[in-house]
């Protein structure tokens, strides 16, 4: 036997013991010396049945049948052991081998082969139910695995694409597969089209390498207008998240004059109840703003605020959007139907702005949610009940809308239970200076400015304004200011105060047209004294004990005001 044939033989796993014609042993591989104890150079040449206990080899010699899959016991092992015979030209038996391991190693190796089935399995499994499309090709582009959601994205059957060219699925574009296999690189978010329509996809391919070895290439392909429409519905969640969501509190409020101090205090005493709230004050004043801290303050503040712009919503579609329709209701109608935001807002806050701009027949509707608690979806002839704390606001003079019959006045007592009136800017003049701060170190952030004052001639120039637009006039003032500004300025200067020419007074003004006067300061402070004691009172129900307490005076302070300003009969 040449050395190297020995040499392999050595190597082998595998125990190996082969006979000649005579019975004497030839081949003892050194598994067969492991197994057995016995070495090589003391069992070659004897007779097989004489050195080895068991043996069986002279007897295949002698019959010259196989004996397969044989298990036995050689010493402390149990082996399992093939024999077979070697024949001539002549189908004579000339030798005999038997190559054998210990039964252990037999069941290891099998539970591997077992564990690796499962695994294949699993695998197999997982590719085949993910809702990913998956194509695989061998390190030739030669494709040999595809799933299911490959074909429903593609339109492509197995015998289509397995054993041809990785090529096969493209109707535009280049294969990233054969880019992937030339590079050794991953690729990520290529796009192009695939299968018999084209379909627009985005693909991630990466190599398949087994140490060094590249095996192939993996690719997941994504469904572009799937994830287009995935985008849309996301928008529309979070534009959902948006409508829902009360993002200020009462920290975010800036006012420490007394007006403006009595409608906080007024607001937080209304927080805490479940009473329906009316907010009242001229546009831009904040009653946006106080709405949701009031929310925010509540013990609803973990479910939804829902807001409505009573006058943004066209008048046709407006009571199905607050109170929602059923299937069927009216041409277009959603199969299904669908929530009005009544029920959207369920065991949250519901916050109709400009509830003055409601039509005369959704007045009467809203008047039976206050009323009843509950509302009817257009088309249904149930009534569902919903828990929802309303929140209203307007600028306009609902008496005077009664008086007009724009608005239902029993809906006017409904709404009028915690009425709030928020002061205009130009009675709280002395919030002027807080308010410009605040919105200089905002406004720093949103246009990259380092602004960090406002000089004095120019905070005149602000506080001896109108400010008809109230705080969001004070906004845009500001706004504009600051982005006149150089990046490198750290001041606002009164050249870049932008408001109209013409002096306007403190309160409310006066004088003869194109000559409006500086009212007394006594006369301002008179008129922010009447708002807050005007405020306070109607926050309380007329409980001038705990007015007094809100507006931090005593009862008799309280009582001298009032007849003072010539308050007292008119709020007995």
């Amino acid at each position: 036997m040449t050395s190297e044939l020995t040499t392999l033989l050595d190597a082998a796993h595998d125990a190996m013991i082969a006979v000649d014609a005579t019975g004497r042993i030839t081949l003892f591989n050194s598994s067969a010396e492991r197994l057995t104890g016995i070495d090589a150079s003391k069992a070659i040449g004897t007779l097989a049945q004489e050195t080895i206990p068991n043996t069986r080899l002279h007897i295949v010699l002698q019959t010259g049948e196989p004996e397969l899959n044989q298990v036995q016991s050689l010493g402390a092992n149990e082996i399992i052991t093939n024999r077979v015979p070697v024949f001539d030209q002549n189908g004579r038996a000339v030798a005999a081998i038997a190559v054998f391991r210990t039964v252990n190693e037999v069941r290891d190796l099998a539970a591997e082969v077992t564990n690796l089935r499962e695994i294949q399995t699993l695998l197999h499994a997982i590719i085949h139910s993910t809702q990913d499309a998956i194509s695989v090709v061998d390190a030739n582009g030669i494709g040999i695995l595809i799933n299911p959601a490959y074909t429903r994205l593609t339109g492509l059957e197995p015998e289509d694409v397995i054993g041809k060219s990785a090529e096969v699925d493209i109707a535009e574009g280049e294969s990233v597969h054969l880019k992937v296999l030339q590079t050794r690189q991953a690729v990520r978010n290529a796009k192009m089209k695939v299968g018999h329509k084209g379909r627009d996809v985005i693909v991630n391919v990466a190599p398949i390498l087994v140490g060094d070895e590249l095996k192939g290439s993996v690719a997941v392909i994504h469904d572009v207008s799937e994830m287009r429409v995935l985008s849309e519905e996301l928008e529309r969640a979070r534009k959902r998240i948006r409508k829902l969501e009360a993002k200020y509190t009462f920290e975010d409020i800036v006012g420490r004059s007394v007006a403006m101090t009595a409608a906080i205090a007024a607001a937080k005493q209304a927080a805490q109840t479940k009473a329906t709230v009316l907010l009242r004050g001229e546009s831009g004043c904040g009653k946006e703003l106080f709405a949701h801290a009031i929310h925010n303050a509540s013990d609803r503040k973990y479910n939804q605020f829902v807001r409505v712009n009573c006058a943004a919503i066209n008048e046709n579609l407006l009571e199905s959007e607050l109170f929602g329709y059923v299937e069927g209701a009216f041409t277009g109608a959603r199969k299904g139907g669908k929530k009005g935001l009544f029920e959207e807002a369920t065991d949250g806050t519901i916050f109709l702005d400009e509830i003055a701009e409601l039509s005369m027949n959704t007045q009467a509707k809203l008047l039976r949610v206050l009323q009843e608690r509950e509302i009817v979806r257009v088309g249904a002839s149930a009534a569902t009940a919903v828990n929802v704390r309303v929140i209203a606001a307007t600028h306009v003079n609902l008496e005077q809308a009664i008086s007009q019959g724009k608005f239902r006045e029993d809906l006017y007592y409904r709404l009028n239970v915690l009425p709030i009136v928020i002061p205009p800017l130009r009675h709280r003049v002395e919030d002027i200076p807080l308010l410009t701060q605040m919105l200089i170190e905002r406004f720093n952030h949103d246009f990259g400015r380092s602004v960090k004052k406002i000089s004095e001639d120019a905070l005149a120039r602000l506080c001896a304004y109108d400010w008809p637009g109230n705080v969001r006039e004070l906004e845009n003032v500001i706004g504009r200011a600051m982005i006149q500004a150089q990046y490198q300025e750290s001041t606002i200067e009164l050249k870049q105060i932008d408001l109209p020419d013409s002096p306007m007074s403190i309160g409310i003004q006066r004088g003869l047209p194109g000559k409006a006067t500086i009212a007394p300061l006594a006369d301002v402070i008179r008129e922010a004294e009447r708002n807050a004691l005007v405020t306070a009172i109607a926050a309380t129900h007329d409980n001038k004990t705990e007015a007094a307490r809100l507006l931090g005076i005593s009862v008799r302070s309280l009582y001298y005001k009032l007849e003072r300003l010539g308050l007292a009969d008119s709020v007995k």
